[in-house]
């Protein structure tokens, strides 16, 4: 079974006034100058799973400028033999609307149609900075097997929001907690099992592949207090936290203050200890087993996004990267400066031209 986009549609996109890319299942090798708009096609395509795409912005920050009018993106889905039209759009000042097949839908359902893996030069200090980046990776993982994670998320963060309402509030009456703690342990226990299936199927897909990338050996950590992961011992955790939460103004106990950690499995250093091509070769290893596990689970690789990637790996391991990436029949979104980077694919990738001319970006077929 095969997943991938047959068309992408831009209208006021970011750079992009109006653009329209016609490709096939193979991978995509978008090349041009710094600054043309190849990040932005890559964040369109990410806008097709849930959340808010690899860059976490904001309907309105999307918008092209300085004409601020809304944008639209549609886009063909192939899955399987089944074709959806798939839309976005966000009105000016106006959230994003998603429709599937014509009809309005909430984003967690693009969690069922598909699954979409990003690697972007700005996760390149994963390792070496704050636990936020770390869980939020791990999710975005996590999502991709469980497409119900979405869901159980919004549900933990809104009891935690309205928790901490009361919390900043003052409030001490028993009983106006008991409720939203009933739920964040339910949606907590549910997230941290979900984790950890997850890093379970990402350590069998590392110890199954051959690769010139290194394996990490992953963990799921606490970054202060141990975290429950039973509803019942959860939600009594977070009762007897209540004295401390009070003095902070917010919750201090729970699956929102776990963190991931990683080692260099050959070496078994650390992941903050190794080296900025070593934390990259480790970044990789995770999103082509994070793809692996996929496509023997759904029958499906994911779509992949990645985001300069070709400019930090030398010729052999670049051109390990595309023979996995061509192993796996991922449709493979992939950006650089120039051709020469994407060599190694041949006729394996499709290649397109991104350019800046007037103040808009510019999209050309140069075949293969």
């Amino acid at each position: 079974m095969s997943l991938h986009l047959t068309r992408l549609t831009l209208s006021h996109f970011r750079s992009h006034h109006g653009a329209e890319l016609d490709v096939d299942a193979r991978p995509v090798a978008l090349h041009g100058p710094n600054g043309a708009g190849k990040t932005n096609i890559l964040e369109a395509v990410s806008l097709f799973s849930p959340g808010r795409g690899m860059r976490r912005a904001s309907a309105q920050e999307m918008v092209r400028r300085p004409e601020a009018l809304g944008w639209k993106i549609e886009g063909l889905l192939q899955t399987g033999t089944a074709l959806h039209e798939i839309a976005f759009r966000s009105e000016a000042g106006s959230a994003r609307q998603v429709q599937i097949d014509g009809k309005a839908a909430p984003q967690v359902a693009l969690g069922r149609l598909a699954r979409v893996l990003w690697l972007v030069p700005s996760m390149d200090r994963l390792w070496i900075e704050g636990p936020e980046g770390r869980r939020r990776f791990l999710d975005r993982m996590t999502l991709s097997f469980f497409p119900d994670h979405a869901e159980l998320s919004l549900g933990y963060e809104k009891a935690m929001r309205e928790r901490n309402r009361l919390l900043r509030d003052q409030v001490r009456d028993g009983f106006w907690y008991a409720a939203l703690e009933g739920q964040m342990a339910e949606a907590g226990a549910a997230l941290q099992a979900n984790r950890r299936a997850a890093l379970a199927r990402l350590a069998e897909a590392q110890a199954g592949a051959e690769t010139q990338f290194p394996a990490a050996e992953l963990a799921l950590v606490d970054a202060e207090t141990p975290t429950p992961e039973e509803t019942a011992e959860l939600r009594a955790a977070l009762e007897a936290s209540r004295p401390r939460d009070l003095m902070a103004g917010r919750t201090l106990v729970g699956p929102h203050r776990a963190d991931l950690r990683g080692v260099f499995a050959a070496k078994g250093v650390p992941a903050e200890d190794c080296s900025t091509g070593e934390q990259k070769a480790l970044l990789i290893s995770l999103i082509l087993a994070n793809a692996r596990a996929l496509a023997q689970e759904t029958g499906a690789a994911p779509i992949l996004l990645l985001d300069e990637v070709a400019a930090h790996l030398d010729a052999g391991r670049r051109a390990a990267l595309y023979d996995e990436i061509c192993a796996l029949g991922a449709q493979a979104w992939m950006t650089g400066t120039g051709p020469e980077l994407f060599a190694e694919l041949g006729a394996r990738a499709q290649q397109l031209e991104v350019t800046e001319r007037d103040g808009q970006s510019l999209v050309e077929n140069r075949g293969l």
